[in-house]
């Protein structure tokens, strides 16, 4: 079941069993709220974080620990530069500065880290890891959404590097989806592949093809 709760309302949730600094809480959320709610953020914003929390909500059972995981989902992407190739890597690093003054265990802290960085590459071979799969698989429905949903946000992505020159980007998103497209797991679980695998190759194939036509 999905909620209606405000983002707001669902770190409180998340976050007061964990922190016993209010200040901390309020002024991490607030720092969230501005790196997803930059101007220079069109795709990988505040709801996109939505999404994914939802998606935690809808597909419960997938997941085995809910705070590591949601903890995740509102890390995972707070830096975001289309320039770097280290965004992973300093996102996983932003959360672990955060949850070292919660009461998160130091192995659960570090899982939270781990699977922000296994958000760098969908392609790469993954480990046998339920909540890893389902975070990656929450991460990638956008590409199954209906065909209006799925241009909307490659068109998001092409703000998000606006600042790209446009053969570059071409070429770059070109090798992206091919990737993808080539990939023979774009969903580890059953209840993602079954219902967006057929029609995620749907849009990569569409939007492949319309870079092969000199569109998009």
């Amino acid at each position: 079941m999905v909620t209606t709760t405000t983002l707001a309302a669902r770190w409180q949730r998340l976050t007061t069993p964990l922190v016993s600094d209010k200040a901390l809480q309020s002024a991490t959320y607030k720092q969230l709220e501005a790196a997803y709610g930059g101007s220079d953020r069109h795709y990988h914003a505040l709801p996109h974080i939505r999404a994914l929390l939802d998606a935690v909500d809808r597909h419960g059972a997938l997941v085995q620990d809910r705070e590591v995981v949601e903890l995740a989902i509102w890390f995972h992407d707070v830096v975001y530069s289309p320039r770097r190739s280290d965004n992973e890597t300093r996102s996983a690093a932003q959360a672990l500065e955060f949850l070292q003054h919660t009461s998160l265990s130091a192995a659960r802290q570090q899982r939270v880290a781990f699977l922000i960085e296994r958000t760098q590459d969908h392609t790469q071979p993954q480990p046998e890891d339920a909540d890893l799969h389902f975070f990656l698989d929450a991460d990638l429905q956008i590409l199954g959404a209906t065909e209006s949903d799925y241009w909307q946000y490659a068109r998001q992505v092409r703000q998000e590097y606006r600042l790209i020159p446009d053969f570059l980007y071409r070429r770059g998103r070109r090798q992206v989806l091919e990737k993808l497209l080539n990939t023979p797991l774009l969903y580890h679980t059953a209840a993602f592949r079954d219902r967006l695998d057929a029609p995620a190759r749907r849009n990569l194939q569409a939007e492949l093809k319309a870079w092969d036509n000199g569109g998009v």
